[in-house]
């Protein structure tokens, strides 16, 4: 049986070669041989080679994500008056910044949007999302039921997207082991346990950004902003709003229509000349230090300016503000009145087995001396 299905498998990767797109069941059932191992390693990272050079199309993310979601996610229910959103981005892109989304989602949940989040530790960075929460002394590796009690606490939830307890069969087998974007990595951070309608998504290319739009209109989302951030002259892009250049973005509308824009810094009051500022330091503890140090509105550089605007693109899609020059205003206000802070110890309060423990690691990151 082994030797049957790869040489099906075979014959799958031939068509990517060829440049043939897989219909949904396709590639629902391509995926989900991979995530059972039904087929050898080389076949597998071959197919995410294959599919990731002939361009994904829709029907095939939304396969892979089906996939992942029907056979390897813990589900979770929220209270039907709790409406989640999630922020995220793919990662992979070519500009490793700071952990821009979680000071997003921290921001947005103190305004009142509650943030499901889903998210991963760092495999092409330095600090990902799960490793920076960890860091600040939040219990990452907690029980998915930890994390919904936290959202209805806080405000803020992270399923640790590369736990066990979150996807209990290969996910995080898979994603340690890749290097490059691919397909699996876009279905995998929408693989989200609180199945959120709402979202903003940063992609690693620009080319990505209708495609991931109609996604996510496939699989449930009713609103949702995708977006991919340039820094100018340079050629690199990131998966979060800039404050380096322009950012391109497709906003999905619950009727289903989509819609391009573009953010220009500068207009908004925010450009920076040098995305070096938006670099994590190098190593996880002195990022969780600055991290926490700018969410107490104590940095007043770029970093902060790309956390408001990030912040205020999850207020727009989520309905919270008309336009992104309230959201930003929204942003700004919560960051430096304090708000944003004390989000921030609520969800390493009430996502922690050890609540006191987490604290007593988060006040040593603002005072070393605690």
């Amino acid at each position: 049986m082994p030797g049957d299905y790869n040489k099906i498998f075979g014959s799958i990767i031939a068509n990517l070669i060829e440049k043939n797109d897989l219909t949904k069941s396709e590639s629902k059932q391509a995926f989900i041989d991979i995530l059972e191992d039904r087929v050898t390693s080389m076949q597998q990272g071959a197919f995410l080679a294959a599919l990731k050079s002939k361009g994904e199309c829709a029907e095939e993310v939304a396969g892979a994500w089906e996939a992942i979601f029907d056979s390897d996610t813990y589900k979770v229910e929220l209270d039907p008056e709790i409406d989640p959103v999630e922020n995220s981005g793919t990662g992979m892109d070519s500009l490793k910044t700071y952990n821009i989304s979680t000071a997003a989602s921290i921001i947005a949940a103190s305004g009142g949007v509650p943030m499901a989040r889903h998210g991963s530790r760092g495999i092409s960075s330095l600090c990902g999302t799960v490793d920076l929460a960890e860091e600040l002394g939040v219990d990452v590796e907690c029980s998915p039921n930890t994390v919904v009690d936290s959202i209805r606490s806080s405000g803020l939830g992270l399923f640790n997207g590369m736990s066990s307890n979150v996807h209990p069969c290969a996910l995080g087998r898979l994603l340690s082991g890749i290097y490059f974007g691919t397909t699996l990595n876009l279905a995998a951070s929408l693989a989200n346990p609180a199945l959120p309608s709402t979202g903003v998504r940063g992609v690693y290319s620009g080319d990505m950004l209708l495609p991931v739009a109609r996604v996510m209109r496939e699989i449930g989302y009713k609103s949702a902003i995708v977006l991919h951030g340039c820094v100018d002259g340079t050629g690199m892009g990131m998966d979060e709003a800039s404050v380096c250049g322009t950012t391109y973005c497709m906003q999905l509308f619950p009727d289903g229509t989509t819609e391009g824009f573009k953010i220009d810094p500068a207009s908004l009051g925010m450009n920076c000349s040098d995305y070096r500022e938006l670099e994590p330091e190098h190593d996880r503890k002195s990022e969780a230090e600055r991290f926490a140090g700018l969410i107490s509105n104590r940095d007043n550089d770029a970093r902060k300016d790309a956390a408001i605007l990030n912040a205020a693109l999850v207020f727009l899609a989520s309905g919270h503000c008309a336009n992104l020059e309230q959201g930003i205003q929204e942003s700004t206000s919560l960051l430096e009145k304090g708000a944003a802070f004390e989000t921030m110890q609520k969800w390493v309060y009430h996502q922690n087995h050890d609540p006191d423990k987490g604290l007593k690691r988060l006040y040593s990151l603002i005072d070393p001396g605690m």
